[in-house]
């Protein structure tokens, strides 16, 4: 009997000194695997990076083109040539157009901010209007466009076609969805027990939204700012029919302009469409730190 046990003790120590030596192997397949992994990992990076680079590269090549280049369908441009360059600044005032369009843009921004920023704080922390939600929502479910002749008449009525206010005024407005959406994961991750000190402290909602909420929210303030400016610096439908004069045209529709009646000069338009990408693309730039922890917090 004593054997008998013996014998079971000395298989199963056996066993657990094979089984530790297994586990401290590596298997030889598991640093192949690893490189495989990263491998994929990084084309499918690749991919993404050229699939988002490649218009703008084909946008340069094209502005360094002739007509007849263009409609031979190369890739590069066998002669490259500024004439592009130096004759888009002469057709059309870019210079102003471009300030045309930031200050639409900075116009919109405050009006969607102003609205936007109470009326997600009272949804979210006061649970006022909980309907509120789905009604903005609701309003993308449309085409701008069926909402186009009502805002011109509108707009008409109220002196402020041909303007930059009037434009950056419905701009805003269109753009309060986007930022309650945002804005909403923001405002639900400060905590409600802040809100409720500072009220039993006394202080008003006002008061509680400026000194509680909007420092410990400012990530997400930057990066819907960001974003509501963005999408007004590239809107084209409502800035084309609700301002038709030229000293206020937006780049959106000075650059469709190239666009003629039988010829369309690509390459001008090209050199156009660089200009006006060149200062979203330095915005982002500057404040992509901003941008990507603020989308980042606010999952």
């Amino acid at each position: 009997m004593t054997t008998a046990h013996a014998s079971t003790a000395q298989v199963g120590a056996v066993s657990a000194t094979t089984h530790a030596n297994n586990r401290g192997r590596t298997s030889p397949a598991a640093p192949t695997r690893e490189w495989l992994r990263k491998t994929a990992l990084r084309l499918a990076l690749a991919s993404v990076l050229v699939f988002c680079l490649l218009p703008i590269a084909f946008l340069v090549a094209t502005s360094f083109k002739t007509r007849d280049e263009v409609l031979s369908g190369h890739f590069l441009p066998l002669a490259p040539t500024l004439a592009n360059w130096s004759t888009v600044f002469d057709i059309a005032p870019l210079h102003r157009n471009l300030l045309n369009s930031l200050a639409v843009a900075l116009v919109s921004l405050a009006v969607t901010l102003l609205i936007a920023v109470p009326a997600t704080y009272a949804v979210v922390k006061l649970r006022r209007g909980p309907a509120l939600a789905g009604a903005l929502l609701s309003s993308y479910v449309a085409p701008p466009v069926v909402a186009l002749l009502p805002l011109f008449f509108m707009m008409r009525h109220a002196g402020l076609n041909n303007s930059i206010l009037g434009l950056g005024l419905v701009e805003g407005l269109m753009n309060v969805p986007v930022a309650f959406w945002l804005l909403r994961s923001f405002f639900k991750q400060v905590p409600v027990a802040l809100d409720e000190a500072a009220w039993l402290d006394g202080v008003g909602y006002w008061r509680t939204l400026w000194r509680v909420n909007l420092p410990l929210l400012w990530p997400g303030l930057v990066s819907t700012g960001l974003i509501c400016l963005i999408l007004t610096y590239n809107e084209f439908l409502l800035a084309s029919v609700l301002n038709s004069r030229p000293d206020i045209r937006t780049i959106t529709v000075a650059i469709s302009l190239f666009q003629g009646e039988r010829v369309v000069n690509f390459g001008q338009m090209a050199a156009a469409s660089l200009v006006g990408i060149a200062p979203v693309y330095l915005v982002a730039l500057a404040f992509q730190k901003q941008l990507v922890g603020g989308l980042g917090a606010g999952r």
